[in-house]
């Protein structure tokens, strides 16, 4: 177990903010979950409902609904969609904790240090999945490469990261100190944001159309451009699975998002209703990529 009584604060009960409580909750953690609405009604009513090999189950959390300045903790982890970030980074600000860890998308951190200062610390979660009638169906990625990304703006390995990676070690959970954490947060985006391909104007497509060349022959350029522009930019592309993917020829590109599209659960990723809340997110992003890229040429 771990060696010091940390003190966590989940800031946003959705799904990735769910995943965490859960797993710091089983392993005995003083962590508690920040939500709001029904979501907290929820929480409250039956506490925090997941799914368990095909059995939901249920397991008690401490909840709050706002954040006291003089609240204390050691870490509040930040796990909501980029276009969320900064109203959420706004609620904490007069908090005292001294560490803050960003869990989202971005291309950069200049806003955010406006509102928290270097008390920032920036990172990706290592997550996924989906909440169906308030019941979580998510999971941590099996990889180092697919487990919690963290890391300083400045590339050092300060105190702090490495209580970080201590803590997570202590519940059994990948993760990666990352040295160039602003070019990791790029090179992702490049490829999150060619899930806009699979909105509609009022949802998303269905799976067969998810599928359909069409749709994939888009991905799959979109990929091998976002990435190039990336590396025109000088900014490297990380991790090098990431980097390997706009090497691909497109075929193989389309070949592997199809096999993707066959698993049940990526299928919840990519179309369910996650997904579906994410649009605004992935739009703002495209959006920012294209713009931030453009005048690093």
């Amino acid at each position: 177990m771990n060696t010091k009584p940390y003190r966590l604060l989940i800031f946003g009960a959705g799904v990735v903010g769910s995943v965490y409580a859960l797993r710091f909750v089983q392993y005995g953690l003083d962590v508690t979950l920040l939500a709001r609405g029904k979501r907290l009604e929820a929480l409250k009513r039956n506490g925090l409902s997941y799914n368990d090999n095909g059995t939901v189950k249920q397991i008690s959390v401490k909840t709050i609904d706002t954040l006291e300045n003089d609240d204390i903790y050691d870490f509040i982890f930040v796990p909501v969609r980029y276009d969320q970030a900064e109203s959420s980074l706004t609620a904490i600000k007069n908090n005292k904790s001294k560490t803050i860890v960003t869990l989202t998308n971005t291309i950069g951190y200049d806003s955010w240090l406006e509102i928290v200062g270097d008390r920032l610390l920036p990172g990706f979660p290592g997550a996924g999945g989906d909440i169906k009638e308030d019941v979580l169906y998510a999971q941590f990625g099996s990889e180092k490469h697919q487990g919690t990304i963290f890391g300083e703006i400045n590339g050092r390995t300060t105190e702090r990261v490495k209580e970080l990676a201590q803590l997570f070690e202590s519940v059994n959970l990948h993760y990666e100190i990352q040295k160039d954490i602003l070019a990791f947060h790029i090179s992702h985006i490049a490829l999150a944001i060619v899930n806009k391909h699979f909105y509609t104007n009022d949802g998303m497509v269905d799976i067969e159309t998810a599928r359909s060349i069409k749709i994939l022959s888009k991905i799959a350029a979109d990929i091998k451009q976002n990435l190039h522009l990336v590396e025109q930019a000088g900014i490297p592309v990380i991790p090098p699975e990431t980097k390997a993917m706009g090497e691909l020829p497109e075929n193989d590109i389309i070949s592997r998002y199809r096999q993707w599209l066959s698993n049940d659960f990526i299928i919840d990723v990519k179309l369910g209703n996650h997904a579906i809340s994410q649009k605004a997110e992935i739009m703002l992003l495209d959006k920012m990529f294209h713009e931030l890229l453009s005048t690093r040429r």
